[in-house]
């Protein structure tokens, strides 16, 4: 049988100054496919309407519990038997913090994706960073980049990627303050308790987090069969099996179980979760991450999967 999939050797402290110059070719190229991708999703947006703290009303929507009853606009309510909220334009200049892990298990691409999740995660990120840096908004990247408000902040961004150590699953955060947005892209293969454990401090300290899931199609589907050997790309195990088919049943249930855990936790955190396969097209998730960012989430969670 074919190999399905591969990764990269795992990245030594003597080989990083390699690795490092293997992201800096990656990225010119992952940085054109962002802009390209950013021009389809903010292809008929107009402005940067959302909403906020500003004096221009946005739109009426209806009340939900956690909204503060001063928000209540009492004259479109007695319109008819519903509760409607008043949201008003945002005004202000906004902090978006991107981060994209690359660690050793985000080098994987089997047959069935289109790209590496390493290079996926990094178009969302560069893609995300250009849309945000039309609508005015600030973007950092922490301890890497300090937040600026600027046109060319995405190859900013990527000229400072070039030099940065990303492999950590989850970035430093004593940078992190104010009125912000956090957006983590990775694979999020770690005990789901593990990275919620991570994010509550944030989640406490009133920052809004945006978490994309990014995997590879034969992570999701497990197409193995026969004598397969895995290998942990992160401490170099492996395993031998002789007859992989007959584990797909339970790895599947395990690997989705995992996935909704974390969906859930984040939730009552306050956050939101994106789901995205390499085997789809990136637009997908720039969408889903746009609407959240813009504060239109009914929107972002029928575009996400």
């Amino acid at each position: 049988m074919a190999p399905i999939g591969q990764t990269v050797p795992q990245t030594t402290p003597s080989a990083a100054l390699s690795r490092a110059r293997e992201r800096a070719r990656l990225l010119p190229d992952c940085l054109v496919e962002a802009k390209r991708i950013a021009n389809t999703v903010i292809s008929g947006w107009h402005g940067r309407k959302k909403k906020g703290i500003g004096e221009n009303f946005w739109q009426f929507r209806p009340f939900v519990e956690g909204d503060s009853l001063s928000r209540i606009d009492w004259r479109r309510s007695a319109r008819d038997d519903h509760t409607y909220i008043r949201d008003r334009e945002w005004e202000a200049a906004h902090t978006i913090w991107l981060w994209a892990s690359l660690s050793p298990s985000m080098m994987y691409k089997s047959s069935l994706g289109l790209v590496s999740k390493e290079s996926r995660a990094l178009v969302l990120m560069l893609a995300t960073a250009e849309i945000m840096a039309r609508s005015g908004e600030r973007i950092g990247c922490p301890g890497v980049m300090e937040p600026v408000s600027a046109r060319n902040a995405a190859e900013r961004l990527a000229t400072a990627l070039m030099r940065a150590d990303l492999e950590t699953t989850l970035p430093p955060t004593g940078m992190i303050r104010g009125s912000s947005d956090v957006v983590l892209f990775g694979d999020f293969l770690e005990q789901p308790k593990d990275v919620i454990a991570r994010l509550q401090p944030l989640s406490r300290r009133g920052l809004r987090g945006h978490v994309v899931e990014v995997s590879d199609p034969a992570e999701e589907t497990f197409p193995y069969a026969g004598r397969v050997e895995f290998s942990d790309p992160a401490t170099g195990q492996k395993f031998l099996s002789g007859r992989s088919e007959q584990l797909r049943d339970d790895y599947r249930h395990l690997y989705f179980a995992r996935r909704e855990t974390l969906r859930d936790e984040l939730r009552r955190l306050g956050w939101n979760f994106v789901a995205h396969s390499t085997g789809r097209p990136a637009s997908e998730a720039l969408v889903a991450v746009h609407m959240y960012l813009s504060g239109q989430p009914g929107r972002a969670e029928h575009g996400g999967h």
